[in-house]
This record gives structure tokens, C-alpha cells and sequence, in this order.
């Protein structure tokens, strides 16, 4: 099966970096490298282009996919560890940074890696294939307590508690394995009403036992700081996420950058000393058109939030 991802507003991305063409620029989460590819078109023989992904499957199309681009390095690993990556090919400072956090039309389409609820296959949901830990192993592992709480907090789903329930008493009689048994589990754990409304019953579950297994929000809580830092004068950082929570944190992490002082709003000068990083070039996060929604219906719950590095130059 080809890997492919369909990149996300890719006019609205390229924009957003305001590429150099003597610049270096990193995508964390290169996938297919379908916005990667765009990139280094618009790099000279002076730009690179690095691009991370902890997926084998990912890292093997996307090298091949980048090989006519003698400027491109394309390195497995999690893109929490991006300063430790690009120190280690002597880089510093960057012009631009992307991330495109939605799962891949490959991860979801192939059943053998157990994201989708659509296809009968091993409970699996690993970005990184050469971790051991899987979902199957939290579904039988966790307690119901901490089912509870990855499903309502991470899945914001308001029925976690039964789901929850209904997941340990399963597991009693035989070991959780396949994602059709996890369907069959929620789907009996969610009133008849509720499941006609709201699209798939599965979907909240699965986001959240993902989100739990691939650590995705406290990755993108760890880097977000280190990434503004890396940047060089107006430089920007890109950012695409597919949800609330981790909209919530990258748009909190965006404005304390901008605004980063903790004085009480009644001192009349800033006696903290913490000095803003750059601004928010998107005020309101930017969404997908209607074109685009028609071509790619899994870019509809897509938000892109881009952040500046402040020039020397400015106050």
C-alpha cells in the first residue's frame, strides 16, 4: 500500500512559512511528504529542507519521494527531539518549522496499523512501529479509572464512564484484541439516540486511546516553547492541528509567547521581565475552503495557527 497524505491546505501552509529560498526549514511530522516535496521546490542550492517522522513506513516513502532533492535530510525520530536532531546536523536556527499532527491517509487506510474503526483489524494505533506497548495492551492493562479518564478527557466523550465499564467487564472473559470488538463494546455502551447523532460512536474512543498511547499531547506540550526558541528573526512556526484539545494547547503556548507577562493587570508597568517571543500572524485560526473541503472531507476539522519570531530589530 502506497503512503500518501493528502497535505492539508497546502497554498495556506506554504504562505505561512513565508519560504526563503536560501532558508532551512523543518517539517516534523513529514508523513508522505506531500507539503515537504512543495517546500524544497522553492529551495535554492543555499536552503535545506530537514524532515522527521517516527514512521518507518513514512520515513521509507517520503526518502523516496525526496530523493531528486539533494538538499533534503530525512531523519527518523519524534519531532519532540528536533533540537537534539538538528544539533546534530549542525544546525541551530531554522526559518520555518511545520506540523501537520492529523494521522495519515496511510495510517488510516491501511487496517494492519489499527487506527481505523472502519476495518476489522488488530487494536494496534502506534505512530512508532518499533515501540512494543500498543492499544491493545491499554485496553486490557489500564484500570477503569484510567480508562475513564483518557476516554472523557482525551475523547471528550460523555458516556467514558460506561464505556469504561463495559471495557473491563469484557476483558474478564477473553483479552480485547481487535478493533470490531472495541466497536461492538462502545456501540453497546452508547444509547440508541445518542448514536444516531454525531457521526461514528467509535470515533471519540479511538481518538483518545491514540492520543494516550502516542503521548501526542504532552509531545506537542514539550516542544512548543523549544521550537519558538530555535527560530531565526521572522522566522515562523506552522502549525495544523485536527481538535480541540491540542488546538487549546498550541494557541495557549502562541499567545503566552506573544504576551508573556504574568504581572496582575493592576500594576501599571511590567515588573516580571519576561519579554514576548514574536506575535500571532492568525488571530483566528485558518480553515479549510469549500474546494478543498469537497477534494479532501478529512481536512473539515483542520485548524492552521501560525506564530512569528520577533525580528532583532523590534521592541
Amino acid at each position: 500500500m502506497e503512503f500518501s497524505h493528502v497535505p492539508i491546505m497546502l497554498s495556506d501552509v506554504l504562505e505561512g512559512l513565508n519560504i526563503k529560498s536560501d532558508g532551512i526549514y523543518v517539517d516534523g511530522t513529514l508523513g508522505g511528504a506531500g507539503h515537504s516535496s512543495k517546500i524544497a521546490e522553492r529551495l535554492n542550492e543555499n536552503g535545506r529542507l530537514i524532515g522527521i517522522d517516527q514512521d518507518a513506513d513514512a520515513i521509507k516513502a517520503a526518502g523516496e519521494r525526496l530523493a531528486a532533492y539533494k538538499n533534503v535530510t530525512v531523519v527518523r525520530d519524534n519531532y519532540v527531539n528536533m533540537k537534539s536532531v538538528l544539533n546534530g546536523l549542525g544546525i541551530e536556527k531554522v526559518d520555518g518549522i511545520l506540523l501537520d499532527l492529523g494521522v495519515s491517509s496511510y495510517q488510516l487506510d491501511n487496517k494492519d496499523r489499527g487506527f481505523s474503526y472502519r476495518e476489522d483489524a488488530p487494536l494496534d494505533m502506534r505512530m512508532d512501529t518499533s515501540t512494543e506497548y500498543t492499544a491493545q495492551d491499554i485496553l486490557n492493562d489500564y484500570s477503569e479509572a484510567e480508562l475513564r479518564r483518557i476516554i472523557q478527557e482525551y475523547g471528550e466523550e460523555k458516556f467514558a464512564a460506561r464505556i469504561a465499564h463495559n471495557i473491563v467487564a469484557r476483558r474478564e472473559e477473553k483479552r480485547i484484541e481487535t478493533t470490531f470488538e472495541l466497536n461492538e463494546i462502545i456501540k453497546d455502551s452508547i444509547p440508541a439516540a445518542a448514536r444516531r447523532k454525531g457521526g461514528n460512536p467509535c470515533k471519540k474512543t479511538y481518538q483518545a486511546i491514540r492520543i494516550e498511547l502516542n503521548k501526542e499531547l504532552q509531545v506537542l506540550q514539550d516542544s512548543l516553547e523549544i521550537m519558538i526558541d530555535m527560530l531565526n528573526p521572522e522566522g515562523r512556526l506552522c502549525i495544523i492541528t485536527f481538535h480541540s484539545l491540542e488546538d487549546r494547547i498550541v494557541k495557549t503556548a502562541f499567545k503566552t509567547a506573544e504576551k508573556p507577562c504574568i504581572c496582575p493587570p493592576e500594576f501599571p508597568v511590567c515588573v516580571c521581565g519576561r519579554k514576548s517571543q514574536g506575535k500571532c500572524i492568525t488571530r483566528k485560526p485558518i480553515v479549510a475552503g469549500d474546494e478543498e473541503l469537497k477534494i479532501n472531507p478529512r481536512s473539515s476539522s483542520a485548524k492552521l495557527r501560525i506564530f512569528e519570531k520577533k525580528n532583532q530589530g523590534e521592541v
